[in-house]
């Protein structure tokens, strides 16, 4: 028969058959701790936890643990600051805060804002300002501090009173297109002397801050950056962890382990529309998680003043309660007040309703929650920051819009709030106590206080943030130091023609990036990063020259040893081979690509990837890449929907040019010849490196071989302004300059330039990319067939074109008086050529028809639109209606259309060239 009995682990213990024995053991762990200290009762429970499972027994593991804080009240460290000057800070800077965005939507525009993310999370980053985060000085490299997106009036209030920012910038929240406001959010383009880190697209903060410290680690382990004790801290919401992004990589940071990264989750229970798990415990949720990711995790659930009812509860049922107690309930209890949380709580157990009995309903209401004790945080903050080993996780509780009371406190709505009426403002300035009169608040005034630069206040503030080495946030736009980087003549191998000799475009950048990585500065700086394809893009090579970074060196010997190019790990390796994860690798290349901001020290980080799995895949990265300022290089390997053509759909890309045209500081090339690419990247070495231009590179790479002719003379120009003539036929039979393809996988090259002679027919063909061969192919089939004429234009970049075009315009639009309007580059190259033009490549049509209105002649466009598909290069090219016929199809018919050719050519071409004239449109097939 089993005893039910009643102790302080009575929720853990139910139907014990000796509750004695029971007790027995609970006594002696009690004496344990008491006289060697938890760690070693820890030690002991540990190991008869082992014994028992090496005798059979199944022992699952709880990832959880009591629903109370982690830091017992006896060994919390005290808060070295000013509590009641902290406060009195605090609640200017929660005052400040909600006047910013109240004032904006009182405004006609309706702005928009938040104020309950801040409202809930004040105490959190308060403790932070003025005990934990430093900034960079001569004695500190700086912490990096992640502010989660919606709290940013809060951080701009602080920066009020800190004499950072005027009474003007916080009039103008979100109005920043006449120069004088502030950003709704995080936003380093548009405040790049504030913002370190844009995080409000919800999810790529906390991928990103795991990144960045590891990159931080590998920086130290490679030499190139001394060790310290920086931090990367990020904050998040409890809601935005419903993102993969936020939990996807906590492993990594586990696994490599990250004592540099302090997540704190500011855990108010609501997301946008309501309880982030009604019926459930987010936080205990997020314990599991991330203990089960090898994380340090600290509880900050309950204030000060539920300790004195914890040391009470020698029954163990208010323990009970909380833990039974689910999401939605708590949110109740918060929004509807004391009496409430007395009866639906409290009074659940009559133990529990005892505990509260000489408590009024206000005191009941005053019971606070751990992240609005200041307290409580820097104890949590304390231990996290001096964790060894293992990256640490802060799960603080909080209430959504603290202090809104009626307008929006626990309430479901809360998030989307950015109005207050005038009662609700007077309500949260007597809370708070804001010496702002009633006569100030008059006719919906709803002014911002500042108590004065010489008050005890700002003082404070000062004499914290230079304790910690300055102000925060801020941000470095350029490192101090700019590198010479290799000029294009080191690289004058790989400018000159491959003769017989046929290689792809990738194999060309691996040669390039192997000249640049014996260059004396860059090549430290270089920082190669692939998801788990290198030997796909040619670069197993490096395994071996450079080493794959490992914070834990080679355990093992590797299977392939005995060959030359090795599965070599290092703990200082120089590559980055991340696995499958094209997040969590550009994520990698974001933190290299910005760490001439963080670290001041440049890097120059390569991701090569499928084309297909970039921007289509992590498109708001690349986006978030973009307002980071970073620099690097993007290598979108196998590019085109037509070079990867054993695959299928979802490996064959026409659509990558588009979506980079898209990022207005990336600038995006489809090269052609080995040339091309060794161009553009030296281009863009120079640019980011030396020039510190804060832009980023999209270079597409090939998987097909072929021959590779010499770079024309005087090329550089247009292959980096995104097009030059690259040759030009002559009359039938005469030769022609540059690079001729004949057959599928091979080139030619002819050195007998000849000039046009015939007045016949002439058409200009554009393109690039693997293509681009087919149009050259393409003038062949015109010249020999159809005596029709052509200069051939290599497109490196139409995104370049249209930008220069589009510039143009706008430019002459508003100087209709200027004596020289102008030219778009393309017109330049085009107004005196003759003929239509036809422009080809392996990508959407969208992407070579954004020149159109640049474009002085008739102008035909062929893409690939339509789904992918499995088939030889040829045939795929032949479905797609981009290969030689077909561009040889639309210059005839182009020539018809303006009458210098007939009906019957077009007709002619057709039946020569078997073209299957019912053949089902690709778009859609």
């Amino acid at each position: 028969m089993t005893t039910t009995y009643q102790s302080p682990f009575d929720d853990l213990m139910q139907n014990d058959p000796d509750p004695t024995e029971t007790q027995e053991w609970v006594e002696s762990v009690q004496a344990v701790i008491a006289r060697d200290g938890a760690e070693r009762a820890h030690q002991l429970l540990q190991g008869m936890v082992e014994v028992t499972r090496r005798a059979g027994a199944h022992l699952p593991f709880s990832p959880t643990t009591e629903y109370i804080n982690t830091i017992p009240p006896h060994l919390e460290p005290k808060s070295p600051g000013d509590r009641t000057m902290e406060w009195r800070i605090r609640s200017l800077i929660r005052w400040n805060a909600m006047a910013m965005v109240v004032r904006a939507n009182r405004k006609p525009g309706d702005l928009g804002g938040h104020i309950a993310s801040f409202a809930s999370a004040a105490t959190l980053y308060d403790v932070g300002f003025n005990h934990f985060w430093r900034a960079p000085s001569d004695d500190h490299p700086g912490d990096l501090i992640g502010i989660q997106g919606h709290s940013s009036p809060g951080i701009y209030a602080r920066s009020f009173l800190e004499g950072r920012m005027t009474e003007d910038q916080l009039d103008n929240f979100r109005m920043e297109v006449d120069g004088r406001g502030i950003s709704s959010y995080p936003h380093p383009w548009l405040m790049p002397d504030y913002w370190q880190l844009p995080t409000v697209s919800m999810g790529l903060g906390p991928i990103a801050a795991i990144y960045q410290a590891r990159n931080w680690k590998y920086l130290e382990a490679r030499g190139l950056m001394p060790k310290s004790d920086r931090k990367v801290w990020c904050f998040l919401g409890d809601g935005e962890t419903d993102e993969p992004e936020s939990l996807g990589a906590i492993s990594v940071a586990g696994r490599e382990g990250l004592d540099n990264l302090i997540f704190v989750i500011n855990c108010n229970l609501q997301r946008l529309d309501g309880p982030v798990r009604g019926n459930g415990k987010i936080i205990q949720e997020l314990e599991g998680q991330f203990r089960g990711a090898g994380w340090n995790v600290i509880k900050t659930i309950w204030g000060s003043y539920w300790d004195p009812l914890l040391a009470r509860d020698t029954t163990g049922k208010l323990r009970q309660l909380m833990m039974e107690t689910v999401d939605g309930e708590y949110q109740n209890c918060k929004a509807f007040g004391g009496a409430y949380t007395r009866e639906h709580f409290f009074g659940k157990y009559p133990e529990t309703a005892e505990l509260v009995a000489n408590m009024s309903d206000e005191d009941i209401w005053r019971l606070n929650r751990g992240g609005h004790d200041p307290h409580k945080v820097y104890a949590a903050y304390h231990e996290a920051a001096n964790t060894k080993g293992m990256p640490t996780v802060v799960l603080a509780k909080t209430v959504k819009g603290y202090g809104m009371g009626a307008s929006g406190e626990s309430l479901n709505p809360t998030h989307g709030t950015k109005k207050m009426d005038d009662e609700a403002v007077r309500l949260f300035r007597d809370r708070f106590r804001i010496p702002v009169t009633d006569d100030q608040l008059k006719d919906g005034a709803v002014p911002f206080y500042h108590p004065g630069k010489d008050s005890d206040e700002v003082q404070y503030m000062l004499e914290r943030r230079k304790a910690l080495g300055g102000f925060l946030p801020q941000r470095r736009r350029k490192a101090s130091q700019s590198l010479e980087v290799p000029k294009l003549d080191t690289y004058e191998r790989l400018l000159k023609s491959t003769g017989e000799r046929e290689i792809s475009t990738t194999m060309a950048f691996v040669q390039m990036l192997n000249i640049t990585l014996r260059d004396k500065q860059v090549g430290p700086r270089c920082v190669p990063i692939v998801a788990d394809e290198a030997r796909t893009f040619g670069m197993e090579g490096l395994f071996r020259q450079l080493g794959i970074y490992s914070p834990k060196g080679q355990q093992y010997k590797p299977v392939d040893r005995d060959q030359l190019m090795y599965y070599r790990e290092d703990a200082a390796g120089q590559v980055l081979e991340e696995g499958i994860t094209e997040a969590g690798a550009f994520a990698s290349w974001m933190a290299a690509g910005t760490s001439y901001s963080t670290n001041d020290l440049q890097m120059l980080p390569f991701y090569i990837y499928y084309s297909m799995f970039g921007f289509q895949r992590i498109g708001d990265s690349a986006w978030q890449a973009a307002d980071m300022r970073a620099r690097g290089f993007l290598l979108g390997a196998t590019a085109g929907r037509t070079t990867l053509n054993g695959e299928g759909l979802q490996h064959e890309d026409g659509h990558g040019m588009v979506q980079a045209g898209l990022i207005p500081n990336c600038r995006s090339y489809d090269p052609t010849f080995s040339y091309e690419v060794v161009t553009i990247i030296q281009h863009g070495m120079q640019r980011m490196l030396a020039e510190q231009v804060d832009e980023y590179y999209y270079v597409t790479l090939m998987n097909e071989n072929y021959a590779h002719p010499d770079m024309p003379e005087g090329s550089a120009e247009g292959i980096i302004k995104g097009m030059y003539l690259l040759d030009s036929t002559s009359p039938s039979g005469r030769g022609r300059s540059g690079a001729a393809a004949s057959g599928e996988g091979s080139a030619k090259s002819d050195s007998s330039t000849k000039k046009k002679t015939s007045k016949g027919p002439h058409v200009q063909l554009l393109g690039s990319g693997t293509i681009l061969r087919e149009v050259i192919a393409a003038a062949d089939l015109l010249d020999k067939d159809f005596g029709v004429t052509a200069d051939i234009w290599s497109c490196p970049s139409f995104n370049e074109l249209a930008r220069d075009g589009v510039d143009a315009i706008r430019h002459n639009r508003l100087h209709p008086e200027a004596k020289s309007p102008r030219k778009p580059y393309v017109t330049q190259l085009l107004e005196k050529q003759q003929g239509p033009a036809i422009a080809a490549t392996d990508y959407i049509r969208v992407y070579a028809d954004q020149i159109r209105e640049f474009v002085p002649m008739r102008y035909t466009v062929l893409g690939t639109d339509g789904f992918g598909r499995s088939d030889t290069r040829a045939n795929l090219r032949r479905h797609f209606e981009v290969d030689r016929h077909y561009i040889a199809l639309a210059a005839i018919e182009a020539l018809a259309a303006e009458g210098k050719m007939s009906a019957k050519d077009v007709a002619r071409a057709v039946k020569q060239y078997r073209i299957d004239a019912e053949k089902p449109n690709p778009i859609g097939v």
